[in-house]
């Protein structure tokens, strides 16, 4: 008998639904005017100097070539040196700097290239699902993190260190998607000082390093001295500069976790278009004073969105950093029937109700369950015309 195989790899039910697709599935019929607050995509374009680097660069015969694997060295150059103002963080860009197709794809292939069937990686909970799927999908086993409200949705290091002789990977995200949660140079210490004694490896995601909104600026992991030794650090121009759809990003930090990076990439992909980069280049030269604008954008739209929804009744608080609202479901919509998931059940009726789109916690994994996560990706007005239907419905819901 012929067999009939399946068109799908088995590997594929080893992670669950992508939770930004579900999202979109949720938004199919949601109406015209729909306020979509639930994934966390810029709304703005990027600063028009940066478009017209990229104009200009695409005149450049060569950028129609295929780009080198790890990027332009110029590319990587122009990394090294906003490292160096901006976190006195010191590269060399020929091994320590890799250019990305944004940072997820690097996310991707540093799991793949460092990891594999025995090896078991910590990862956030809550955290961004791609680090978790990507673990899975390696064939690693990955081993949840809790990040709670009352260690301020930090690792608790104490639990780390019980844990620290079974990983090779630490997965960590801050400032964090998705509770906006900001770590301090303490902590990194910490971090690293355990991952010296027992070992392992570490990945920080830092792309949001850019967007905060006190004096205090996020600082890198790679600041900690002997840091380079076991971590690498990934960042990206999408938040900072509103280049999120241009895809590109890169990955700096420990030559061998780069060069291992780059070996899965040889076999992927070829690195991002070129004219891409010399825009890149353009963004971090120059480009300080758009990543202030941006800061102040979304600092008002910040205190505009939570500053309503604290004045219909619902307590919130305001983030310190990144473009995220993380908070708990309020009070009468804290418990569902037959066990389904409170903060899933929160957002339909929000989706149903207010017409206004959240994403649910649960989506960032168990530890997410019982809060929302709003992106402040809609002008300061639309953001007060969510708060303004969420309150409303809050306050039926109080009657």
């Amino acid at each position: 008998m012929i067999q009939m195989h399946e068109p799908s790899a088995a590997r594929l039910g080893w992670i669950p639904p992508y939770l930004f697709q579900e999202l979109d599935d949720l938004k199919a019929h949601a109406g015209r005017d729909l306020i979509d607050l639930g994934e966390g995509s810029p709304d703005q374009p990027a600063p028009r100097p940066i478009s017209a680097a990229l104009t200009k660069a695409l005149k450049n015969t060569e950028n129609h070539r295929y780009p080198s694997y790890p990027g332009k060295l110029a590319a990587r150059a122009a990394v090294a040196s906003w490292y160096r103002r901006r976190f006195q963080v010191a590269l060399d860009p020929g091994t320590e700097v890799s250019m990305l197709v944004g940072s997820k794809e690097g996310v991707s292939h540093l799991i793949w290239g460092t990891c594999g069937p025995g090896d078991t990686v910590a990862v956030s909970d809550p955290g961004y699902p791609v680090y978790q799927n990507q673990v899975r999908l390696s064939g690693a086993t990955p081993i949840p993190v809790p990040l709670e409200e009352k260690n301020d949705f930090l690792v608790d290091l104490d639990w780390l260190a019980r844990i620290a002789p079974r990983i090779k990977l630490l997965c960590l995200n801050f400032p964090g998607n998705p509770t906006a949660a900001v770590a301090t140079l303490g902590f990194y210490r910490d971090v690293v000082a355990l991952a010296r004694k027992y070992g392992f490896f570490v990945v920080n995601d830092n792309v949001y390093s850019e967007l905060y909104f006190g004096k205090t600026r996020p600082p890198s992991i790679l600041e900690v001295p002997g840091a380079m030794e076991r971590c690498v650090e990934f960042h990206s121009l999408s938040k900072t500069f509103n280049m999120a759809g241009w895809r590109i990003g890169m990955a700096v930090g420990n030559a061998r976790l780069i060069k291992a990076l780059l070996k899965i990439k040889q076999n992927t992909d070829s690195g991002p278009f070129g004219a891409i980069q010399d825009a890149a280049v353009y963004a971090l030269q120059s480009g300080a004073k758009f990543a202030a604008a941006n800061r102040l954008m979304y600092k008002r739209r910040r205190d505009v969105f939570c500053g309503e929804l604290v004045r219909h009744g619902w307590e919130v608080t305001p983030p310190e950093a990144t473009f995220y609202v993380w908070t708990r479901v309020p009070p009468g919509y804290d418990s569902t029937p037959s066990g389904e998931s409170v903060s899933l059940n929160f957002t339909r009726q929000m989706l149903a109700s207010c017409r206004v789109m959240c994403a649910p916690g649960i989506g960032f994994g168990q530890g997410g369950e019982g809060f929302v996560r709003f992106a402040l990706v809609a002008p300061e007005k639309q953001l007060k015309n969510a708060a303004r239907r969420i309150g409303r419905r809050l306050a039926q819901n109080d009657e």
